[in-house]
């Protein structure tokens, strides 16, 4: 009798140690009540608290951090940014370490060009898009977000812009993995700020037509989106 082909028999796996200091966290979180800008225990406390090496609990902080869930200033110990720690998987998040250079790579070459031909071939029509998606991406981190949608938005409209339809097509066959950079990036401490302004440059040289400007602010632009700190990660494979 032929074994039929599955993968149902694949070796079993059990969770890492520091993925259930994660689940510990997460619920010391929940249960305490604890909100954005509240402290968590230091690790050498945590370590003793839950039974494991400090070592492990490094690793929970490093992918909270990753998260954007929570940040460790220098030498004065480790803040929640939300009022949960949800976590990501982490088999999610080696996925997305492993994919997202090609995707950057790729939004650096169609995106830049895209800049360079709307400098060229923008209408009133388009640059009143983009000043709408700048002025929403705004109020989105005023409101304490990240600006995600007002991002998306921007470079929606930037490409419409360009007036390719075979490079919006490009765009398009990448927009879920666009998306997946856009909130990597925007989950950066202090980049949505960041972010809003380097949309400003490269809608002032869409502005003023310059095609060489825009392209090399667009360029300045997506370099800033691939400085994440999922790229400098090393994910613990030890069980």
């Amino acid at each position: 009798m032929t074994e039929p082909v599955t993968g149902a028999l694949r070796p079993m796996t059990r969770q890492r140690l520091y993925e259930q200091v994660l689940d510990r966290l997460r619920e010391y979180v929940t249960e305490g009540g604890l909100k954005a800008g509240d402290r968590l225990p230091p690790e050498r406390d945590l370590a003793q608290r839950l039974g494991v090496s400090r070592a492990s609990v490094k690793q929970a902080i490093v992918v909270l951090e990753v998260q954007g869930l929570v940040e460790a200033r220098h030498g004065g110990g480790t803040y929640l940014v939300r009022d949960s720690l949800d976590v990501e998987p982490v088999e999610r998040m080696v996925e997305r370490r492993r994919r997202l250079p090609d995707v950057l790579d790729a939004r650096e070459a169609l995106e830049t060009k895209l800049a360079e031909l709307a400098a060229e071939r923008g209408t009133e029509d388009d640059l009143a898009a983009m000043r709408a998606a700048l002025a929403h991406m705004a109020e989105e981190i005023d409101a304490g977000g990240h600006g995600t949608e007002g991002d998306r938005l921007f470079h929606a409209a930037v490409t419409a812009a360009a007036h390719s339809s075979l490079l919006a097509e490009f765009m398009r066959s990448i927009a879920d993995q666009i998306a997946e950079s856009r909130t990597e990036s925007l989950r950066q401490p202090h980049r949505p700020h960041r972010s809003l302004a380097q949309h400003q440059a490269i809608l002032d040289a869409i502005a003023a037509g310059q095609p060489k400007q825009a392209a090399a602010a667009m360029r300045r632009h997506v370099r800033t989106v691939a400085k994440v700190r999922l790229l400098d990660w090393e994910p613990d494979e030890e069980r």
